[in-house]
């Protein structure tokens, strides 16, 4: 008995709640609760984490910026990924299904969908340019060491000869491949061999984004991999996805840490250390830092995908998630101040063996992952192993977001459907998802390919995420009411939210989402890729993206309004955000209270501003 008691307990029941496989054999649960949070990390813990915050973290006063960073964790990371896993995992329902607590705001799952789409497509296509890498680093001298190859230019200066070829090689790899990067290094004629290599070899770059030119075969196959290995893992859904996150979650931090020993070995190392983490303690009056720090705990958790809701609605149904957001939204934040110790050793032994400031070889984004630290690994001993294992690690960051992306859009679909016929067959749904996302990610392996990533990642998962998460808070708390959901988390864990989640939930998340809408719309500034200036047609295109998914909100909001009985609009409106006959626990068993089929209609509790109707729940 104790033994059964102890497995419950791991697979996240609360104790004496009794243990079976599969809670919801119908739609199946995670095998074990250690695959969820496994999973839940693997899909928080992905590209930026490297890429973006060791950049951020040193241009925004180093250690100080430590301060804004958690702070906006504590007050709106964390409350907010407590709120969508609670969400996904009271109705056992993925980002379209949770919205009958309010079918009227059935929008949002629909703009969580767009989103998962654009993010799914261009996603895939960095994790395929880094398995290009990865092959490419499977041989005894990396192709991007020395300038005598075919594709180099007389513009090239090696880092790796003699000390004639030393001379100003890296004051241009700063300045590769960064798109809207404020303080960007002044390029010099001069190239690195890998900023060559990957855009006159790798790349093939065309001179505008309209030129698309031939598509680039050898990246062509490498997405054909990438979106293979993303069905086969998901071939079962989370059943065969829980398993392969074992490894695709946890050896990144093995691969991390072999680099950090390394990386602190070397000379100049401890330079690159202290200028990502020395504190500058007059830039946390400034206000773009705390608006910096918003935006990297809003974006790299998550938030406002649907991933979260989705992987949550596998769980069962008394799991604690209010320890798994924790436990996640740490690990996450964790992972991205380790992840700085790795990169800024490595550029740190860069710029002394090259006697140029930290600045001269620091960068973010496609510039870090695929110029300056390939640059930088050139230096090392047995360079090749370096460079294997640094593009499988940014591999298997990649494919752990993926498979929640994925999953994401088929559990949409099942969940919608909700026929015996698309359950059973899951697997079918799956490949379509794949195959239409292989097809349309082609376009972006064509010369053109690196402006259109671009202009999707800086486009169509901006500001539209911000304003989804911001309405979904709005809908939860005060049109589907506060007092509801609490007694409906309480219900489900035990105990109700603690209170400083309900303040937060309530006020202080949207508020500092609101911020975060702000400041992005301040500091907003076009696009640009190095000294490309992106045609205004094309940033039309950015903005449309961008709008695709938050004008699904209004217009599936106006049309459940127009579907809805009753004799006036406002009628119209009541019926529109009542909650759905359907809403709540999805097993009978968890259906008690309230949700018990001869309760009484009027049982929910009225928030502020709640008006009731006859023979149902209450609503605004």
């Amino acid at each position: 008995m104790e033994e059964k008691r102890f497995a419950g307990i791991l697979n996240g029941a609360v104790p004496g709640e009794s243990v079976k496989k599969d809670e919801n054999s119908r739609r199946g649960n995670w095998g074990n609760q250690i695959e969820f949070v496994l999973t839940s990390v693997g899909y928080a813990v992905g590209l930026g984490n490297v890429w973006r915050f060791p950049y951020l973290c040193y241009r925004n006063g180093g250690g100080a910026f430590m301060l804004p960073y958690f702070i906006m964790l504590v007050f709106c990371g964390i409350p907010l990924f407590f709120l969508e896993l609670s969400f996904g995992q009271f109705a056992s329902l993925g980002c379209l299904g949770v919205w009958k607590i309010s079918p009227m705001f059935k929008g949002v799952g629909y703009g969580m969908m767009v989103v998962s789409t654009y993010i799914g497509i261009y996603y895939n296509v960095v994790i395929c340019i880094a398995f290009y890498y990865f092959f490419m680093s499977m041989t005894s001298l990396l192709p991007w060491t020395y300038c005598n190859n075919p594709w180099n230019t007389p513009d090239c200066s090696g880092v790796v000869g003699s000390g004639s070829q030393l001379n100003g090689s890296l004051a241009n790899v700063t300045s590769s491949l960064v798109a809207g990067v404020s303080e960007a290094v002044n390029r010099s004629k001069r190239t690195s061999p890998s900023e060559e290599y990957w855009k006159h070899y790798v790349l093939n770059i065309s001179d505008d984004i309209g030129n698309f030119g031939e598509v680039r075969l050898p990246i062509l196959g490498c997405l054909a991999i990438s979106w293979v290995v993303v069905f086969l893992c998901l071939i079962r859904g989370v059943k065969s996805s829980g398993k392969v996150v074992y490894f695709t979650a946890t050896f990144p931090y093995v691969v991390l840490t072999i680099l950090f020993i390394r990386g602190i070995t070397l000379d100049g190392a401890i330079n690159g250390i202290k200028y990502y983490l020395t504190p500058q303690w007059q830039k946390v009056l400034d206000a773009k830092v705390w608006g910096d720090a918003a935006s990297q705990i809003f974006y790299s958790l998550g938030c406002a995908w649907g991933g979260l809701i989705t992987m949550a609605s596998y769980n069962k149904f008394h799991n604690n998630c209010f320890r798994d957001s924790i436990i996640i939204s740490i690990t996450n934040c964790a992972t991205s101040v380790y992840a700085g110790f790795v990169i800024f050793s490595i550029l740190g032994f860069m710029a002394h063996h090259l006697n140029v400031p930290v600045s001269e070889v620091a960068d973010h984004g496609p510039g870090l992952a695929f110029v300056a630290y390939p640059e930088a690994l050139t230096l090392l001993p047995i360079s090749p192993l370096w460079s294997l294992l640094f593009f499988f690690m940014l591999i298997l960051l990649g494919l752990g977001t993926q498979f929640c992306l994925l999953e994401t859009l088929v559990t949409a679909v099942v969940d919608e459907i909700g026929t015996d016929w698309i359950i059973r067959n899951k697997t079918v749904v799956t490949l379509s998802v794949a195959i239409v996302g292989f097809l349309l990610g082609v376009p972006l392996t064509t010369r053109a390919g690196i402006y259109w990533l671009l202009l999707m990642d800086n486009y169509a998962a901006s500001f539209s995420l911000v304003i989804i998460s911001c309405i979904m808070c709005i809908c939860v708390m005060y049109v589907y009411g506060h007092t509801n959901y609490f007694k409906d988390v309480e219900m489900m864990l035990g105990f109700p939210p603690p209170l400083f989640f309900k303040v937060c939930w309530r006020f202080i998340s949207p508020l500092i989402i609101s911020f975060i809408l702000i400041f992005t719309v301040i500091q907003y500034k076009p696009i640009t890729y190095n000294d490309y200036v992106y045609p205004g047609w094309s940033l039309g295109i950015g903005f449309c993206m961008a709008l695709s998914s938050v004008i699904c909100i209004p217009i599936y909001a106006i049309y459940k309004i127009s579907r809805s009985p009753g004799a006036t609009f406002r009628e119209r409106l009541k019926y529109a955000c009542r909650a759905h006959p359907k809403w709540g626990p999805a097993l009978q068993e968890h259906r008690i209270g309230r949700y018990a089929p001869m309760a009484s209609d009027d049982t929910l509790e009225p928030s502020v501003g709640e008006i009731p109707l006859a023979g149902d729940l209450y609503i605004l």
